[in-house]
C-alpha cells in the first residue's frame, strides 16, 4: 500500500512538471495591423523611468516582429529624426500592450506580429480582396498603388509562426489589435463600404490562419481630414456597428473633443503622442485579456 502511494505521489509530479513545461513552451501571438497610428509617433524618451523598467522587464517575455523584421525582445524602433517629429526613438502601442499583458501572466511567453503603414486605406492597400483599381482610387501615389499590405501581413504571420514551431514550441492566437481607418473616411467610395470591408477583413484573417474565431480589438477614428465631411463619423459608426454585431469584436471608443483628454495627440491633431500610445497600449491590452476570458 506504501509503495502504490509513493508510485502515484510521484506520476502526479511528473503529470504536473510536464504540463508546467508544455505551458511555458506555448507562445500566445497576437497580431497588429493599421496606419500611421499603429505604427506609432510616440517618443520613447518622454516616457518616465517607471514605464521604461517596465518595458524592459515585459521585454524578457514578449517579442516584437516589425514590418517583417526578425522577431526581437520588445523595444523602440528607430526614427529618422523630422521637423514634424524631430526624436529618434519611436513607438506605437505594441510598448504597452506588451506590458499589459507580461505582468499579467508573467510565466507566459507572446509574440506581437505587427505590419503598418501611415497613410493607407482598408479599401485599398488593406483589402483581402485587392484590386488595383479600388487601389488607385483611393490610395496616393503610385508606389502605394501596389501595395498589398494584408497579404503580406499574413506572409509576416506565418513566418513568425514556422519560427515558432522550429523553436520546438507551439502557439496559439489570441487577438488582433486595428488601429485605422482614417483614409477611408477621407473618400466616400471607402467610408460608405467600410463596415462590410471590416467583416471581409476579420473573416479574412480567420480563413487564411485557420481560426474558427479570432478576438478582435478596434481603435476609433477621430481624426477629421479628407474632403468628404461625412466620412470620419460614418467610419466611426461602422466600427461601433461592427463590434455591436460581433461578439468576438470589442470597440476601443475615442472622443471627438479636440483636447485630447482621453488618448492625447501631437499638434497635428492626428498622431497620438507618448501619452496617448502609452494609454492606447494598455487600452489594447486590457480589451485583448477581457475578450480572452
Amino acid at each position: 500500500m506504501f509503495k502504490n502511494r509513493n508510485w502515484l505521489k510521484l506520476f502526479t509530479m511528473c503529470f504536473l512538471c510536464i504540463s508546467m513545461s508544455s505551458a511555458q513552451k506555448k507562445v500566445k501571438v497576437i497580431l497588429l495591423s493599421g496606419q500611421s497610428n499603429m505604427a506609432g509617433a510616440g517618443n520613447y524618451d518622454n516616457l518616465d523611468s517607471e514605464i521604461k523598467n517596465r518595458i524592459v522587464k515585459a521585454s524578457k517575455t514578449v517579442r516584437l516582429s516589425f514590418n517583417g523584421e526578425e522577431a526581437k525582445p520588445l523595444s523602440y524602433y528607430d526614427n529618422k529624426p523630422s521637423e514634424k517629429y524631430n526624436f529618434k526613438n519611436r513607438f506605437g502601442p505594441e510598448l504597452l500592450l506588451g506590458v499589459s499583458l507580461a505582468e499579467k501572466y508573467p510565466n507566459q511567453e507572446f509574440l506581437v506580429v505587427k505590419k503598418s503603414m501611415g497613410g493607407t486605406a482598408l479599401y485599398g492597400a488593406w483589402n483581402p480582396n485587392w484590386t488595383l483599381q479600388k487601389s488607385e482610387a483611393v490610395e496616393k501615389g503610385e508606389k502605394k498603388h501596389h501595395l498589398k499590405l494584408y497579404s503580406t501581413h499574413i506572409q509576416d504571420i506565418k513566418q513568425n509562426l514556422d519560427l515558432i514551431e522550429k523553436e520546438g514550441k507551439t502557439y496559439t492566437i489570441i487577438g488582433l489589435c486595428w488601429m485605422q481607418g482614417e483614409n477611408d473616411a477621407a473618400k466616400e467610395v471607402s467610408a460608405r463600404s467600410y463596415k462590410v470591408n471590416l467583416k471581409e477583413l476579420h473573416n479574412a484573417y480567420k480563413r487564411d490562419l485557420n481560426l474558427e474565431k479570432l478576438p478582435f480589438v478596434i481603435g476609433q477614428i477621430n481624426s477629421t481630414y479628407g474632403r468628404f465631411k461625412e466620412g470620419p463619423d460614418m467610419v466611426r459608426q461602422a466600427m461601433a456597428d461592427f463590434c455591436k454585431e460581433n461578439k468576438n469584436a470589442i470597440l476601443l471608443k475615442t472622443t471627438t473633443n479636440r483636447k485630447w483628454k482621453d488618448y492625447p495627440k501631437h499638434t497635428d491633431n492626428v498622431h497620438y503622442n507618448a501619452e496617448g500610445q502609452k494609454r492606447l497600449g494598455i487600452a489594447f491590452g486590457k480589451k485583448i485579456i477581457k475578450l480572452n476570458k
